[in-house]
């Protein structure tokens, strides 16, 4: 029988020589991780643990410590404690264009084991969106002056349900138990009581767990995803838009609407404050790095367009800046 990973991450962290092997390669990436635990299982020093992932999309190494089992049930706790708290919009022409743009990147994204929920919140000042696992999504209305049609509002749905689809939440959270063993040294009570409070199983559908993951997926905090995940997220999201039937190169002029500079100005003679940093933005990629990056994924995303009918016109030509160079991408 296999176990599910946030059952024998737990039981990995109940002994010491287990905290040590976490404590050790907790400041490790991913892929080293990963590795480790592989070479260590043959030796029995992890026994039957599990949690090293290929994210879907882009084969990337991922560490997850939760069951996707768990992690549907933390969603759908999680969306359902939203929406018990926050203003829903009787816009009917709003909830129209959600639903139907939104059924279209459902049915792109091709999970029929999600219960797919889309909902409106009316806040005309939070410039925010957001996807939680199983299909629950939803769109603040202060990013609707942003998206202005139905592909920006695409590129903002494929975005958000590419997180979800990557299982980001989860990952980060997964994250957090090895940095909690990492900063109290794991020894002894101490990383006990730690992990204790991070214990996956420990959480069910409310408390302290659907917290983690509505922060761990962007809501109502600032800092949600790491500059890994954006990129990720912004990739599988244009395949995904486009697939949903939406033109990808849309995704640009969408961008530069939300960094409120034209993209020739960005960092240059148009700056934007910190303080003016909407939150769907509080995660870099700088304005001008995801934009490069959008333009150079745009020939492989344009063959998901094509296959959906959409009629590809010839590219614009390059820009050619009067005020000197483009900065390199970084």
């Amino acid at each position: 029988m296999v176990q599910s990973p946030d059952r024998n991450i737990t039981d990995l962290l109940a002994t010491p020589i287990g905290r040590r092997a976490m404590l050790a390669l907790g400041a490790r990436g991913a892929m080293n991780l990963c590795a480790a635990i592989g070479a260590g299982a043959t030796i029995g020093l992890f026994g039957s643990v599990t949690g090293c992932y290929r994210a879907p999309g882009t084969a990337r190494d991922q560490v997850i410590f939760f069951s996707e089992e768990k992690e549907l049930e933390f969603g759908v706790g999680a969306f359902r404690e939203v929406l018990r708290a926050a203003p829903l919009s009787d816009n009917a022409e709003v909830n129209e264009l959600v639903h139907r743009v939104g059924r279209k990147i459902a049915e792109a994204a091709n999970k029929p084991e999600y219960q797919w929920e889309f909902a409106v919140i009316q806040d005309d000042k939070m410039v925010n969106a957001f996807a939680l696992p199983g299909g629950k999504v939803a769109i603040f209305t202060g990013i609707l002056k942003h998206t202005k049609d139905d592909a920006g509002l695409a590129t903002v749905m494929g975005h958000e349900v590419a997180h979800a689809l990557q299982r980001h939440g989860v990952e980060r959270m997964s994250r957090s138990i090895i940095d909690q063993i990492v900063q109290l040294g794991a020894m002894g009570a101490a990383a006990s009581g730690a992990v204790g409070r991070s214990d996956p199983r420990s959480g069910g559908s409310g408390g302290a767990a659907i917290q983690g993951l509505l922060a761990a997926y962007g809501v109502n905090v600032s800092l949600p995803f790491n500059r890994k995940q954006e990129s990720e997220a912004d990739y599988i999201g244009l395949k995904l838009m486009a697939q949903a039937g939406y033109d990808p190169r849309e995704a640009v002029p969408f961008w530069e609407r939300m960094s409120g500079c034209p993209r020739q100005m960005i960092g240059k003679l148009c700056f934007r404050s910190q303080q003016a940093i909407p939150e769907f933005l509080s995660t870099h990629p700088s304005d001008l790095t995801r934009i490069n990056q959008i333009e150079a994924w745009l020939p492989e995303t344009l063959q998901y367009y094509r296959a959906t009918g959409g009629a590809v016109a010839p590219p614009p030509p390059p820009y050619r800046p009067a005020i000197g160079p483009m900065p390199e991408a970084g």
